[in-house]
């Protein structure tokens, strides 16, 4: 399982987990920690504006979304891996093609996303 979170400047943390780990809520807040101390470091005009850290749904850094996810899948479709240290070497290289025009563009599009929700009232789309 990849956590991942990011905003229109790029990818601010992300864990693979080991194929063995699931999420629970101490994992959960302990990937919080580090995001904050992440959005600290690379971020610092967040805390300007808040003080802290953004809540993890927030519009302004997407932990994922169909974009992110659909570009992965697609790239690893042809992908066979034999373990969890190829597959780690894959995401960091994949993550690290990506151009901030890549993430830029998703958050831009997330608006016209979330109306395409609410217009579904629920329903399946694409």
């Amino acid at each position: 399982m990849l956590c991942i979170w990011w905003d229109q400047l790029g990818v601010e943390y992300y864990k693979l987990l080991n194929p063995s780990k699931t999420i629970t809520g101490t994992l959960y807040r302990t990937q919080l920690m580090i995001l904050n101390r992440a959005l600290k470091e690379k971020r610092p005009q967040y805390y300007s504006r808040h003080d802290k850290p953004h809540p993890p749904y927030s519009p302004d850094i997407a932990p994922s979304d169909y974009h992110f996810f659909w570009s992965m899948a697609h790239a690893l479709s042809e992908e066979r891996f034999s373990s969890y240290e190829d597959t780690k070497k894959w995401v960091d290289l994949w993550i690290a093609s990506k151009d901030k025009e890549f993430f830029r563009l998703e958050i831009l599009t997330l608006p016209e996303r979330w109306k395409k929700v609410v217009a579904s009232d629920g329903q399946y789309f694409d």
